[in-house]
């Protein structure tokens, strides 16, 4: 029987130690702190606050796993894998293995395409009636495509067979996660009101940085092997940045993944390089694939009913994001 050692803790970089640390004990302090301030309840502005810190929290998280994937963080590949797993239950992604979630991200690098496992959208064509309610919901701000997404990842274990061998993970996983809700809304009913505005929030900006960052085709089915990888122009040229002004400190705010033109170039370049990265590739000068947040907001809610069956992505040019953007393309889901 092979011997079980304990991951290497060497981080993959020499200059990490500091970032990743002051990232770490943020993230630990604003996910407690947030829920301390929503169970504590004793005014609306500390709930509201808690709520914030507990979004902003998860999103560092989810763009830590995000690093996590791209073995980004430790030298040692079941380190990340370790942590990743870790991670991925505070965001609510671990009904599916971390490696799962790796697997289907690397498939979206390498295929140069976004990568679904079901398509949402013939299944709401075929429904109009269920169709028109996901369009009223995302009309009123709420992310009702990636809300689908992630639970079709808990049901689908239960409707697929290729999924079946899911299904014992996803019944403990939902287990834990129900007693601790059920916990929380029996000590503070509040905070679990609180937690859901944060995940909603937290989805939100998710998919507000995802849905404008590729003109790639929608490939259906992660299992699939044999398709067509376009070249590295084509990445090039069908991959876009979309940073949060010129600030360092606000772009910290979702760990630079705006600069995601040079994420593509560069794919194991740690969090906290990109923008520097970023200004090698492209000087200061503005450039056709940065697209200024101020347009991605205003695309947000143009296109927001749209872009619940849009799937051709294909750009017309100009200098802002002038096509519509996908829904459900996140790296925290399998389907």
């Amino acid at each position: 029987m092979p011997r079980f050692t304990l991951p290497s803790m060497k981080l993959r970089y020499a200059d990490a130690l500091l970032p990743s640390l002051l990232l770490l004990v943020y993230i630990t302090i604003t996910y407690l702190s947030g829920f301390a301030l929503m169970i504590n309840g004793h005014s609306v502005v500390g709930w509201l606050f808690g709520i914030l810190l507990l979004a902003h929290s998860m999103i560092l998280i989810a763009y830590l796993i995000h690093d996590l994937s791209h073995q980004a963080f430790f030298m040692d590949r079941r380190a990340n894998e370790y942590l990743g797993n870790v991670l991925s239950f505070l965001v609510g992604a671990s009904y599916t293995p971390y490696a799962d979630l790796r697997s289907k991200h690397m498939r979206h690098h390498v295929d140069r395409a976004d990568v679904i496992a079901i398509d949402y959208r013939a299944f709401l064509l075929r429904h109009p009636l269920l169709l028109r309610v996901f369009q009223m919901a995302e009309w009123l701000y709420i992310p009702a495509i990636d809300i689908l997404m992630h639970g079709l990842v808990i049901a689908s274990p239960f409707i697929f067979k290729s999924y079946k061998a899911l299904r014992t993970r996803v019944l403990i996983m939902l287990a834990i996660r129900i007693v601790l809700f059920a916990i929380l809304a029996w000590t503070a009913w509040q905070a679990l009101v609180g937690y859901c505005l944060a995940y909603v929030l937290f989805i939100h900006v998710l998919r507000l940085m995802d849905m404008h960052q590729h003109t790639y085709d929608v490939v259906v089915g992660v299992d699939e092997k044999g398709h067509l990888r376009p070249d590295a122009d084509y990445e090039r040229q069908n991959t876009y940045s979309n940073p949060l002004g010129n600030s360092r400190l606000i772009n910290l705010l979702v760990l630079n993944f705006g600069y995601h033109n040079a994420h593509h170039e560069k794919p194991t370049a740690p969090w906290y390089r990109l923008p520097e990265l970023h200004r090698e590739l492209y000087g200061d000068r503005p450039t056709l694939n940065t697209f200024p947040i101020r347009e991605v907001l205003s695309n947000l809610h143009r296109h927001r009913v749209a872009r619940v069956i849009a799937s051709d992505t294909t750009r017309m040019g100009g200098e802002t994001p002038n096509f519509v953007g996908l829904y459900g393309v996140s790296f925290l889901t399998t389907i």
